[in-house]
């Protein structure tokens, strides 16, 4: 509640009285289009109004800009190379313009649909319901996932049934709104369930109750709203979630774990863009009704388009939590929030991190996060003793576009490295953590990864994917805090020096996968996928089990991002 009243106040002062432009809703969680702006990024890199796609998610209005700015440099310039989008882009394109119609001004007509259901829903190609009527928009859309799979090894059916609806729209231009409310009933690989029943979780949605016996039943719903205060600031206040960097993964902030309520603001002037989070998290906590533990964590994150190829950020994060009141020091939107710990005399949990994209000769980007839990310069000297306070992250990437000179085949490599004992603490409150799920790997600490995707749409209905996961990690031994399990105390640790990646028991992960995706109707997809994991653990007092499974999926989605198993 003392949150609650925090951000009402806080929105009064920043502007609410002088609302004067208009207002997007982002696109959703996994959306289709995101692989498209980031080929746009990367295409067309010597435009730096390009560089939208290191805060996720993306506005709506944002994406029809650099979709509609992609479209005319083709038209301007239609035999250079640099500004050319093959059909499948094309096509693309048009989808994305056709699913955020509210911020399209011209050549609707070929949006709508030729036979609409009963003249009254369907009328627009994208949106089963829409209104759009002077000083009002709204699209009302249906959410369903069904999926029936076979894991080898495992005598259960393993499924998920999700059903629900989508809405969005826009008030008079200037407030913008939407929902995502889904009911679902879910068996997923016995890896996960065995990770479900661990940490009194679902991983992407947290709280749940026991379907007939071995499943899981929850819901996975989030609403926020939206406006802009003044001329480059915008203003998001709800319950979802956010993602910060470039790669599949993040080491600053994922979407992985449950849904939050957070008020965030975003300034976008000249070659800046800064983003502040101020979010109310859920402690660690065993399940059942009662009132959970409170925590609260404030994110900023600085990046410049220092070149129109090169984006620098600087990324840092409190995790804290008060008995008696909010810490109104840490609202401060500009000051460097170790530097206001300090201050408050405070031993809340503060994380600094480095992140940069380079768009390079029109096909490729680099990426990477450098992130710090504890820097001290004489034990990154001696990195060979092993410091347990060498709480560091490292994630290195590389994307390549219409490979060797196939259109629309690109391909991804990423490592993502992080030290034991990163993102724990010295109790159990300001741990990186939210609803028993990590804020930002999944595998939490004490790892290394190595993830290939290659990903082809040899035309605009057919979606192909293969994607290779592997990892080691350090598990804890007999009970003994090797670093890996970001919700124990670091004050547990058997010693302070002889750390490495893998310390404790010693396991090896590879997960890889294919899948096939027809989208028969707009935003109506069958898919097909196959799934081979194993883990191998090396382990004497046989606390840890090798294990592996291959699982094949049938599925078809509506208006939904694909459920994945990849950790």
């Amino acid at each position: 509640m003392q949150f609650i009243k925090t951000i009402v106040r806080l929105l009064i002062i920043l502007g609410l009285p002088v609302l004067t432009s208009a207002q997007s809703t982002f696109l959703p969680q996994g959306s289709k289009f995101e692989h498209f702006l980031d080929r746009m990024e990367i295409l067309q890199q010597r435009d730096a109004e390009l560089n939208i796609t290191t805060d996720k998610p993306i506005s709506r209005r944002i994406a029809v800009r650099i979709s509609e700015l992609a479209d005319s440099m083709y038209h301007f310039y239609p035999y250079d190379d640099i500004y050319h989008i093959s059909p499948v882009d094309r096509q693309n394109l048009q989808s994305l313009l056709m699913n955020n119609t509210e911020w399209v001004e011209r050549n609707k007509d070929s949006f709508q649909s030729k036979k609409p259901w009963w003249n009254t829903f369907y009328k627009d190609k994208a949106n089963f319901f829409q209104v759009n009527e002077k000083d009002f928009f709204m699209a009302v859309n249906p959410v369903i996932q069904q999926t029936q799979s076979y894991e080898t090894g495992n005598k259960e059916r393993v499924f998920l049934n999700s059903k629900g609806l989508t809405i969005r729209g826009l008030i008079a231009g200037k407030l913008g709104f939407s929902a995502y409310l889904t009911d679902n009933q879910e068996r997923g690989p016995e890896y996960v369930m065995d990770r479900i029943a661990q940490f009194h979780g679902v991983p992407g949605a947290g709280y749940y109750k026991t379907f007939k016996k071995t499943g899981v039943d929850y819901y996975d719903n989030r609403a926020s709203i939206y406006f802009n205060a003044w001329k480059y600031f915008d203003f998001q206040f709800g319950y979802d979630k956010n993602f910060i960097g470039n790669g599949y993964r993040s080491l600053f902030l994922s979407d992985f774990a449950a849904p939050y309520l957070f008020l965030k603001f975003n300034l976008r002037i000249w070659k800046l863009n800064y983003q502040n989070i101020f979010m109310e998290l859920i402690n660690q906590h065993t399940l059942g009704d009662y009132q959970y533990p409170k925590k609260y964590a404030t994110i900023h994150h600085l990046t410049v388009n220092a070149a129109p190829w090169l984006t620098l950020g600087l990324y840092e994060n409190i995790v804290f939590s008060r008995p008696d009141h909010y810490e109104f020091s840490y609202l401060n939107p500009v000051i460097f929030l170790p530097s206001a710990q300090q201050q408050a005399g405070s031993p809340d949990k503060s994380t600094v991190g480095l992140d940069f994209k380079a768009n390079v000769g029109h096909t490729t980007q680099f990426y990477g996060q450098l992130l710090f839990n504890e820097f001290v310069l004489k034990e990154i000297r001696h990195y060979s003793r092993g410091w347990w306070g060498n709480k560091q992250g490292l994630q290195l990437g590389m994307k390549y576009i219409d490979a060797f000179s196939v259109k629309n085949l690109d391909l991804q490599v990423e490592t993502n490295i992080v030290r034991p004992y990163t993102y724990q603490h010295d109790d159990s409150v300001a741990n990186y953590t939210h609803y028993n799920q990590p804020l930002a790997h999944p595998l939490g600490a004490n790892f290394a990864e190595l993830i290939g995707i290659v990903h082809y749409q040899p035309a605009y209905k057919w979606t192909l994917e293969g994607k290779i996961i592997y990892y080691k990690q350090g598990l804890d031994s007999a009970g003994v805090n090797f670093g890996s399990n970001i919700f124990e105390s670091y004050l547990t640790r058997p010693r302070d020096y002889g750390f490495s990646i893998g310390s404790g028991v010693p396991a090896n992960c590879i997960n890889v996968s294919g899948f096939v995706s027809y989208e028969w109707k707009e935003n109506l997809s069958f898919d097909l996928s196959v799934q081979y994991r194993k883990l191998s653990v090396n382990d004497p007092s046989q606390t840890y089990h090798s294990f592996s499974s291959t699982l094949f999926t049938a599925g078809v989605r509506l208006n939904v991002f694909r459920r994945q198993y990849d950790y």
